[in-house]
């Protein structure tokens, strides 16, 4: 998630910080996204970079909050 937040910030040029906070107790360590379903029922699997969506996202709302 920090790896995000940071692409997000730079991608955006925005100036925020970053605040760490101590995870709660259930929350897991780590999450590995797993598309295996969606490709077997839906035929679906991501094909846009990580990159590139972001882009889109960011200009997406760009838009839209202007």
């Amino acid at each position: 998630m920090l790896e995000l937040a940071e692409k997000v910030l730079k991608l955006t040029g925005s100036r925020s910080l970053i605040v760490l906070r101590p995870l709660p107790q259930d929350e897991p360590r780590q999450c590995q996204p797993e598309f295996t379903l969606a490709k077997r029922e839906l035929g679906w699997a991501p094909s846009t970079p990580l990159d590139e969506g972001l882009k889109e996202t960011i200009a997406y709302f760009r838009s839209v909050l202007r």
